[in-house]
């Protein structure tokens, strides 16, 4: 589904107009990104939760050369989908 398709069928569900649909989609994901970098975490009840994750430094390996390397610990966003929608999907 492309991320027209959603908003129209989002709009005929809720009434809303596909602008509004759109507009409100934008500062959902807006918000989102700035409470995960604020407090490490955003919860969307019923969907899943968007986490800020450190990842160690750790050893890996070159797959063309097949030497080791040392691979830096950075920062990642996860995304851990909520028991409910696992339910609902399977």
């Amino acid at each position: 589904m492309t991320k027209s398709q959603l908003m129209e069928a989002m709009a005929s569900k809720t009434g809303m107009s596909k602008k509004d649909v759109a507009n409100l989609m934008t500062e959902l994901a807006d918000f989102a990104y700035s409470e995960v970098k604020k407090t490490g975490e955003f919860v969307l009840p019923g969907f899943g939760k968007m986490v800020k994750v450190k990842r160690a430094a750790r050893m890996g390996r070159n797959p063309a050369t097949g030497e080791q390397i040392q691979i830096a610990a950075k920062t990642v966003v996860k995304f851990r989908l909520a028991k409910a929608a696992k339910d609902a999907v399977l």
